[in-house]
């Protein structure tokens, strides 16, 4: 089995100073990776900053004999993130969108800036980081990027409206980013991790956030910013030592006369075999999602 290193690779890690993003930072770093840890040091509600959370994750992969660099940006200010890289280490090949906060309420009593700050942090700060960086992987003709989306994102969670548009806006980015880049041997992958952390001790009992320790997802995300890897669009769900692949599944539908024209009370005759999930299909992308329909027009 060949060793998964990083060596000359230089990597960035948004919110790097806690949890999922530490633990990333800390075996990137021991992988041979030179690091830039980034890291506001705010609250898990976006509150405050505080230098010190960069600071000491970079003290730990130093004292352990690696290479690393503070950034104590925010991700909306991506490009100096980016320009943090540069600047020490003269290029940039991997990108980790780990930065996040939580403003859960439920939908009615949600104010507007509670959705903007979830908004600004996960997607703005996001696609910042990834702007900035996108023209170098693309010259060095070389890039690996995550995303990071939540199951509250693929399935809805009470209270997290915010959040869940948020993170599955993530994966929608991650999919257009890696059509986009594959033939620049950029590779975009997305996941949903369930890890402990400040963000999940806010809505789940300790000991269950103490057993979901952050070494338990960081295997699969250095698997797929591995040189080697050749995956690329996908979406993983991981967690407590479980990880798994997620796809789109559509039933196989109906066709209604488009020249006759049709009205809902045929929609609604038809209703159970357009929810029937027996022998559905997986479209891959939107020529496969599309075919169905094309086939129905009519020259």
């Amino acid at each position: 089995m060949s060793e998964v290193r990083f060596d000359n690779r230089v990597a960035i890690i948004t919110g790097a100073g806690n949890g999922l993003g530490k633990a990333y930072a800390l075996a990137m770093g021991a992988r041979g990776a030179k690091v830039v840890v980034n890291d506001l040091g705010g609250s898990a509600f976006g509150d405050g900053a505080d230098k010190a959370a960069a600071d000491v994750v970079v003290d730990e992969i130093r004292a352990a004999g690696g290479d690393a660099v503070a950034n104590y940006d925010s991700v909306t200010d991506g490009e100096k993130i980016v320009q943090t890289a540069l600047d020490s280490y003269g290029k940039i090949d991997i990108v980790i969108n780990n930065a996040g906060i939580l403003r859960d309420k439920t939908f009615h009593k949600m104010e507007e800036k509670d959705w903007d700050l979830i908004y600004d942090v996960h997607v703005r700060g996001a696609f910042k980081v990834c702007h900035a960086a996108w023209p170098h992987m693309r010259e060095q003709n070389y890039g690996r990027l995550i995303f990071t989306a939540s199951a509250a994102g693929i399935y809805g969670n009470f209270g997290q409206a915010n959040y869940s548009m948020a993170k599955l806006a993530l994966h929608g980015l991650s999919q257009t980013l890696a059509l986009e880049g594959r033939k620049r041997n950029i590779f975009v992958n997305t996941i949903a991790p369930i890890a402990g952390s400040r963000l999940t001790e806010t809505v789940m009992p300790q000991k269950v956030v103490d057993a979901l320790r952050p070494e338990f997802v960081m295997p699969l995300v250095l698997k797929l910013c591995d040189e080697n890897s050749v995956e690329t669009g996908g979406l993983y769900e991981v967690g407590a030592g479980w990880m798994g692949k997620i796809r789109l599944e559509r039933t196989l539908g109906v066709t209604l006369d488009t020249e006759a024209g049709f009205s809902p009370e045929q929609v609604n005759e038809a209703w159970d075999k357009i929810s029937d999930f027996t022998d559905a299909s997986h479209p891959r992308s939107i020529g496969d999602s599309m075919g169905p329909i094309m086939s129905n027009i009519k020259s």
